[in-house]
């Protein structure tokens, strides 16, 4: 993607928005007290070629981050990043906990709550909401980062 911004606007946006620190550092901690002053939109690292961001977040964090590079070449700053989860322990755990906690639960009413069969269906279909509202929750969280980082560093497709 190319920026509108010159290469030197890029990183002092770079600096203003992102709140300096290790990704591996807090990953899955909630972090209360922000070390600057205003709470900026982005966490994370940066040099002069690259960059690791997540979401600067009070209360939760995200399991996306932004990784990227950027180099200027022919007076026009180009921007390379991709959106991807943290660890893939995430993926995994979003991915298939899911069927494994349906599955279970189903084994237990077969097995130990013959007569429970309504309970079993409400259960099952409880399960199955939250399954697909927690994949659509995730899924905006992603988009949401990805249209503020957009935004902030003035992209616009090749």
């Amino acid at each position: 993607m190319e920026s509108k911004l010159s290469l030197s606007e890029f990183r002092a946006r770079l600096q203003h928005n992102t709140e300096i620190g290790s990704l591996k550092a807090t990953l899955g901690q909630v972090r209360v007290f922000p070390v600057s002053g205003a709470v900026k939109p982005f966490y994370g690292i940066f040099d002069d070629k690259s960059f690791h961001l997540t979401t600067n977040s009070l209360s939760s964090s995200t399991p996306f981050s932004i990784k990227g590079k950027y180099k200027n070449s022919n007076n026009t700053l180009k921007v390379e990043y991709v959106v991807e989860l943290n660890n893939k322990f995430q993926l995994l755990w979003k991915r298939y906990f899911p069927v494994v906690c349906i599955i279970a639960i189903n084994i237990f009413f077969i097995f130990f709550a013959r007569g429970l069969r309504r309970a079993s269906t409400i259960v099952n279909l409880f399960l199955l909401f939250m399954a697909f509202y927690s994949r659509w929750k995730e899924e905006r969280k992603r988009k949401k980062m990805e249209q503020k980082f957009v935004r902030i560093f003035e992209l616009k497709k090749d």
